[in-house]
């Protein structure tokens, strides 16, 4: 992705995906026009993965305290969430769009992720479940990496094609799981997109009755 970087105070109304694996890829927006990456900086990832609630607290205030004492790493940790970010949504788009074959580079780029968080991982059992679990102690840094794409091979093997979308939003290209009973969402968000839409469609409506009422109107007489 080439666009902008700017800061963004995220909100809840970010969180619209059905899993923070999405979210994680909505953290660019205006993707179908001049993309914008709200990530400017490690701790407005760590400001992200506090809002998602899926990380433990005490491990976000361990990683803020390793990112203020070794500002590279943590950039470079950055750079790198960023470019599963890119690959996941590549590959998530074309899984949506059915575009077989899937973006070799996005899946070679997963894998590489995918094989260091394996790399650091350990092997637990709960609930009579073997898991692979990573940790700030295994991973440092790159614990939030490690985290989102162990999370996203899951996700990525019982993504339901039929309900995740991309939104056909101006300016927006955000992908969701579509969770309603109906499975007819088509925006992201009907408080913002959605709406936006309605009032594009309703000014230009109001415009083409006035055009027609200008047209039908008599000349006036000289």
């Amino acid at each position: 992705m080439t666009g902008t970087i700017q800061a963004h105070t995220f909100k809840p109304r970010d969180l619209v995906g059905g899993h923070f694996v999405i979210d994680l890829v909505n953290t660019v927006t205006a993707r179908d026009a001049e993309p914008i990456d709200w990530l400017d900086g490690y701790p407005r990832l760590l400001e992200w993965a506090a809002l998602t609630g899926q990380f433990d607290p005490v491990s976000l205030a361990d990683l803020q305290r390793l990112a203020e004492t070794e500002p590279g790493k943590a950039a470079l940790a950055l750079d790198r969430t960023r470019e599963l970010r890119e690959a996941l949504h590549d590959l998530i788009a074309a899984l949506i769009h059915q575009d077989p074959p899937a973006p070799a580079e996005a899946v070679d780029q997963v894998e590489n992720h995918w094989k260091h968080a394996v790399a650091s991982a350990r092997l637990t059992v709960r609930e009579n479940t073997p898991q692979l679990q990573v940790s700030v102690e295994t991973s440092g840094l790159e614990y939030l990496n490690h985290e989102l794409v162990l999370q996203a091979f899951d996700l990525l093997r019982s993504l339901p094609l039929e309900r995740t979308r991309v939104c056909p939003g101006l300016r927006c290209g955000w992908v969701f799981i579509d969770g309603s009973r109906g499975g007819r969402r088509r925006w992201c968000d009907m408080a913002t997109c959605g709406n936006s839409a309605k009032g594009r469609t309703h000014y230009q409506r109001r415009r083409q009755t006035a055009n027609r009422q200008e047209q039908q109107q008599p000349p006036n007489d000289q």
